[in-house]
């Protein structure tokens, strides 16, 4: 039993920071839930109020205390300046990293701090363990949830005073705990997408903020193909709202690459075409979570959060950090975050340059 240590968990009005907070009250923790406030409710493209209400209603269910805190100029300075800078270079950023990073693992875990916690608590499918006095970051034990990729550039220090109650279930697991105790969120649909535009139209939604130039559409050989609203719009390795269906052998287009300088969106056709695979890319702002590797390192590497891992060695080539792919991969695309394994372990990443 762990009677008596205090716990500050980070509820978000979903089922598994739910069932978090309910296994945490058995283990015998004194148990407060918060709820973060990250962006303004009243623009209509936040759910902040209603799920603040079911964090309200859970809390009230299984007994525990409960209180907002409000980081909305945090989040504005730390992760929706990047966002919109990123978005500026052309790149496609990965906020909910950088949300990790700068709000739940360093705001959050200061303000609980500050209320002397002994821990704070997340509701991610993700574990730690502790080996040799260090923390290391392991896959939660759901594969197909596991949110390791989320926190690959969260420090050790934090993980070391972070629980996650759920990081050992499935899923179906939580969906029945939750059934079982009655929660309120038992059947909630999983969240997803970014907070801050919701249900939105996501390139309306950039317009708001960010100037657009529309431009010319062409093909790896400089044929002009058709036009697009604004290179901001579109990522790697994007095929559907182009436009140019149709046209040649009637395989499908895909975003092969930006020319930020003159304005132009390259596209390559057929899902096979050699253009779109890499099979070495450059990263920069390396992050490690518990301790610099020597290179060059063995590892596997997700590029994105639902893509399956691949062998890879990172090297450093004359300053240049590279990633050689054993097999080429697609949609390498430049901002999104380059996750490092060693099995179940999380090393850390890197930002595709």
């Amino acid at each position: 039993m762990q009677k008596g240590k205090k716990v500050i968990l980070g509820m978000s009005g979903g089922v598994d920071s739910s069932v978090a907070a309910v296994l945490l009250k058995e283990a015998g923790y004194d148990v407060t839930a918060v709820f973060m406030r990250n962006w303004a409710e009243d623009d209509g493209m936040c759910t902040a109020r209603e799920d603040y209400i079911d964090v309200v209603s859970v809390c009230s269910q299984i007994g525990i205390k409960y209180f907002t805190v409000n980081f909305e100029k945090e989040y504005r300075d730390q992760v929706f300046s990047y966002f919109l800078s990123e978005y500026k270079k052309g790149r496609t950023p990965n906020p909910d990293v950088m949300c990790n990073t700068e709000i739940k693992f360093k705001a959050f875990l200061n303000y609980a701090m500050d209320f002397d916690a002994d821990y704070i608590a997340m509701g991610h499918y993700a574990r730690t363990k502790k080996t040799d006095g260090k923390t290391y970051l392991l896959r939660g034990v759901d594969s197909n949830k596991d949110q390791s990729y989320f926190l690959s550039r969260v420090k050790s220090e934090a993980l070391e005073k972070t629980l996650f109650p759920v990081g050992d279930l499935e899923k179906h697991e939580v969906r029945e705990i939750a059934d079982k105790y009655n929660l309120s969120t038992a059947k909630k649909k999983d969240s997803t997408g970014i907070c801050f535009i919701g249900e939105r139209d996501f390139n309306e939604f950039l317009d708001q903020f960010l100037f657009t130039k529309p431009g010319k559409i062409v093909d790896t050989s400089g044929n002009v193909l058709g036009e697009h609203s604004g290179l901001m719009h579109y990522t790697i390795g994007q095929r559907r709202g182009m436009g140019i269906g149709g046209i040649g052998n009637g395989e499908p287009f895909f975003v092969a690459d930006k020319d930020l300088k003159n304005n132009l969106l390259i596209v390559a056709q057929g899902v096979n075409n050699p253009v779109l695979y890499k099979k070495e890319f450059e990263v920069e702002d390396l992050f490690w979570i518990t301790q610099e590797p020597c290179l060059p390192l063995d590892t596997s590497v997700k590029i994105r959060y639902r893509t399956k891992d691949e062998k890879a060695v990172l090297v450093n080539e004359n300053g240049k950090f590279m990633v050689k792919l054993e097999n080429p991969l697609k949609g390498v695309t430049p901002g999104q975050v380059c996750v490092f394994y060693d099995g179940e372990i999380c090393l850390g990443s890197g930002i595709i340059k």
